[in-house]
This record gives structure tokens, C-alpha cells and sequence, in this order.
């Protein structure tokens, strides 16, 4: 594995409403942060056609692109059928956001189990990772996974169950991605499961623009915050700067690009 450039943003919007507008400028000030490479994740199809110009002037970005279940209403088959050609594409690295939320839908969990299903075997066809979207639905998710298994594995997003969950998810191969909310003061799960995960098994992320970290709680999300989660995790397994972001390097290179040398 080669040597740790920075810090990685395993998944951020940097394409979604919020943040396009200012795309340049937010990559600047991570980079500026010491935030080396970043994940573009993107839930619609202009998202994706965004992140890969972005993409194609700065080898530096990675792009997933996958539909997101609170937002599966808003697609036509033709959408479906885009999205599965888009997917293609060798500078697309992972199919995500996708997965099950049950905090904002709970009428269509059926269709949200049959899209998640539908989007893991495109991933499998294709040979990429996923990116896993779970509220209020970890059982399912973890039994969908269990019953459907992914080739390349992937990350469990913003992981925010218990730390037994988070070994469960550990065993079938996946990563576990944590966020802003570990630094939050009586975040007391998330802290659990930031000290006690398998490090060949974690990854750091930011969710931009959402889930800021303390001290910036309430304000814009943003790629350049994502030390402060890093530092809260340093400090929970008693981890030196380097060690971990080492470790976060390796294990991202080993996911995305096994076979390359970032």
C-alpha cells in the first residue's frame, strides 16, 4: 500500500444543491485541511454528470452514484435504465448511496428492500463496492446483505447502531464508515463503536453538507471538518495522527483500488 497522502473523505455530497455552486471552493479548503482525496456521492443522475467533470480535472475525487431509497419515488424505468449504463463508466467507483430508511418512508418498505436488492446486483455485475444507506432499518439491512451478498463488499455510511451490530456487519466484510456524530458530546454509541471496531474495518467521512461536527454543530457541513472526526477517534483508541490515517488509506485503497497506487 503506498504511503498516506491525507486525510480521506470517504463519502461527501459535493455535488448535491447545497455545495455544487461551490464545488471549487470547498475542495480548495479541505485540501487546504490536509483532506487528500474525496468520495463525490451522488443520489441523481446530474449529480453524477457533475462529480465526473469534477472528476475528469482532478484524478483526486472518486464517484459513486446510486439512487437513494427516501428518493426512489422521483424515478421513471428510464431513469433505472440510465443509472445501470452510468454505472459502466470506469470512473464511476461505487454504486451508493443506496439502502433503507424507515425514519422518513414508512409506507414502501417493500419497494425500498426491491430497490436496494436491484442495486446490489447491478453492483456485482459490474464489479464496484456499494455504499450503504441504513435509518431505523439496520436488521434489514443486515439480513438483505446477509441474503444478498455483495462481490466487492463496501461501507456501512454513517454507521450509527451499537458497536455488536457494527462486528455483525464487520464478519460479512464491510467497512464502517462514521461521521461528525462521534464528536458530539452524548454521542455515547458512536464512541463505543469508534473505539471498539476492527481498524482494518473503519472509515471516516463527513456526509456533507450535513452532520458537521463540534465545534461547527448546526453550521454547513464541509470536506475540511473532516479532521475533527479524526481527532475523536484518535483520542478514543489512543492513536497517533499518522497511524490512523495510514490505516484509513490503506484500507480505503484496498476497497477502491486494489490495484492501483494512489
Amino acid at each position: 500500500m503506498g504511503k498516506a497522502l491525507g486525510w480521506i473523505d470517504s463519502h461527501c455530497h459535493l455535488t448535491c444543491a447545497d455545495l455544487i455552486g461551490e464545488a471549487q471552493d470547498v475542495r480548495q479548503r479541505a485540501l487546504d485541511a490536509g483532506v487528500a482525496r474525496m468520495m463525490i456521492v451522488c443520489c441523481r443522475l446530474e449529480e453524477a454528470e457533475a462529480a465526473l467533470k469534477m472528476k475528469a480535472e482532478d484524478a483526486r475525487f472518486d464517484v459513486a452514484v446510486g439512487f437513494h431509497p427516501s428518493d426512489l419515488r422521483d424515478f421513471t424505468e428510464e431513469d433505472w435504465h440510465k443509472l445501470e449504463t452510468l454505472v459502466y463508466n470506469e470512473n464511476v467507483t461505487a454504486v451508493g448511496e443506496i439502502g433503507l430508511d424507515y425514519y422518513w418512508d414508512k409506507d414502501n418498505h417493500p419497494q425500498q428492500q426491491a430497490a436496494f436488492i436491484r442495486q446490489i446486483e447491478l453492483a456485482n455485475r459490474v464489479n464496484k463496492p456499494i455504499l450503504v444507506h441504513s435509518r431505523d432499518a439496520i436488521g434489514d439491512t443486515l439480513a438483505l446483505l446477509r441474503e444478498h451478498p455483495v462481490t466487492r463488499r463496501g461501507i456501512i455510511h454513517c454507521f450509527s447502531s451499537s458497536r455488536e451490530m457494527a462486528r455483525e456487519f464487520v464478519k460479512l466484510g464491510y467497512m464502517i464508515g462514521l461521521g461528525g456524530p462521534v464528536t458530539f458530546k452524548n454521542a455515547k454509541t458512536p464512541k463505543e463503536v469508534a473505539a471498539d471496531v476492527d481498524l482494518a474495518h473503519l472509515q471516516i467521512e463527513t456526509d456533507c453538507p450535513y452532520l458537521t461536527p463540534v465545534p461547527y454543530r448546526g453550521k454547513r457541513n464541509e470536506p475540511m471538518y473532516l479532521p475533527l472526526t479524526a481527532k475523536t477517534i484518535m483520542e478514543l483508541r489512543g492513536m497517533e495522527e499518522e497511524a490512523l490515517k495510514q490505516s484509513l488509506w490503506d484500507n480505503y485503497q484496498a476497497l477502491f483500488h486494489p490495484q492501483d497506487e494512489l
